[in-house]
């Protein structure tokens, strides 16, 4: 049945795997992953420098992990280590202008996608589709 909840399920298992494929694609020309966009997301929207624990628990990855993720941005001239003021045995993280600049381009992407997909809805489907999304999310654990 169409409307059953296994098919539901499938059915919107298979838009967010759509989404997220489309998602690669757009930043096959910046050569990031996913999880690597993800923290400069973290990072830029901080607007300070921030402890890379912070970006590991945003990220919800293992500090090891949110140290190898920021080192391949920080190779590619999108983020600098500095030394926390606060704790000299800590190491912040921030934007650099190329990152600023890129994590910028990758909004108005990933912006213009969401504009693109949803494009397909009037305004009265997009609302009827936040608020039936809204109500199955709302409430549960995460």
């Amino acid at each position: 049945m169409p409307d059953s909840p296994v098919a539901l399920r499938d059915l919107l298992i298979t838009t967010t795997r759509t989404l997220r494929r489309r998602w690669h694609g757009i930043l096959a020309p910046w050569d990031l992953s996913p999880h690597e966009h993800r923290a400069l997301d973290v990072i830029g929207r901080a607007g300070e420098p921030i402890r890379l624990g912070v970006v590991a628990r945003a990220l919800r990855i293992a500090p090891r992990s949110a140290t190898e993720v920021v080192d391949r941005l920080e190779s590619r001239g999108l983020t600098e280590r500095l030394p926390d003021p606060a704790d000299r045995r800590a190491v912040c993280v921030r934007l650099t202008e190329l990152g600023r600049e890129t994590r910028a381009e990758l909004e108005s992407a990933r912006d213009a996608q969401a504009v693109e997909v949803f494009a397909r809805l009037d305004s009265h489907e997009r609302a009827e589709l936040a608020r039936l999304l809204h109500k199955l999310v709302d409430d549960l654990p995460h």
